[in-house]
């Protein structure tokens, strides 16, 4: 993996206005995840348990979508834990949710959890596992706070492939996200998979779209 910076310089880099954010994150998802908001909202969308842990929430943009999307699919309302390390990206998410009373915002490190364990039901790791500087530990302590059963999905940027034109582009926005401070490192699939069957999960679904590997990985009912 690429040398990227602490927890702190990558909360600092996340200083912008939340629109920013916004608009800077659906160009990278257009162009270096190349994938789309109608796949994430159709990945991450039927993924919410009763209880439910959003980990790097952000200003809560996609949070928010795939919420109307489940509320359009009729889905079941769920309670929801939004978390997030940089506190200008939690002001915006805050905002968004204050009238909500099914959707909590907090300050939280996502390898240093402050939640019992066997917390939640179901976690969503949604364009953010790459921003992590201690990736490890954040799989570790989210497998912890799910409730036996209960499972994770995440979509990770992975190293660009694909036709050089795109694959050119691609490469340039990821180094200039990891100079930015907003990127940690891109994956190999091999890598990540290892990660989370280390942390001891399971891997229940998985496939790749555009320069993203997406996975459920479940946590085992009974102890191995």
């Amino acid at each position: 993996m690429s040398t990227g910076k602490t927890r702190d310089e990558i909360a600092e880099a996340y200083s912008s206005e939340p629109w920013w954010y916004d608009l800077r994150g659906f160009f990278i998802l257009t162009f270096a995840y190349n994938s789309t908001i109608n796949t994430q909202l159709r990945f991450f969308g039927p993924h919410f348990g009763p209880n439910h842990l959003e980990v790097a929430c952000g200003t809560g943009t996609l949070l928010e979508l795939v919420l109307k999307w489940r509320r359009w699919k009729k889905m079941k309302p769920v309670k929801v834990t939004g978390i997030d390390y940089a506190p200008s990206m939690l002001a915006g998410a805050k905002k968004r949710f204050a009238k909500d009373p099914n959707v909590k915002i907090q300050h939280a490190d996502a390898a240093d959890l402050p939640f019992p364990d066997a917390s939640f039901d179901t976690a969503n790791i949604a364009n953010s596992i790459h921003c992590f500087p201690t990736v490890d530990g954040a799989l570790r302590d989210i497998h912890r706070v799910l409730k036996p059963g209960g499972t994770l999905a995440a979509n990770v940027l992975l190293y660009p492939d694909g036709l050089p034109p795109l694959r050119w582009a691609a490469q340039r926005i990821n180094d200039w996200g990891i100079k930015k401070g907003i990127l940690y490192s891109p994956f190999q699939e091999h890598d990540i998979r290892q990660r989370l069957i280390a942390a001891g999960y399971e891997i229940s679904r998985e496939f790749k779209s555009g320069n993203t590997w997406n996975v459920v990985a479940r946590k085992p009912a009974k102890p191995a």
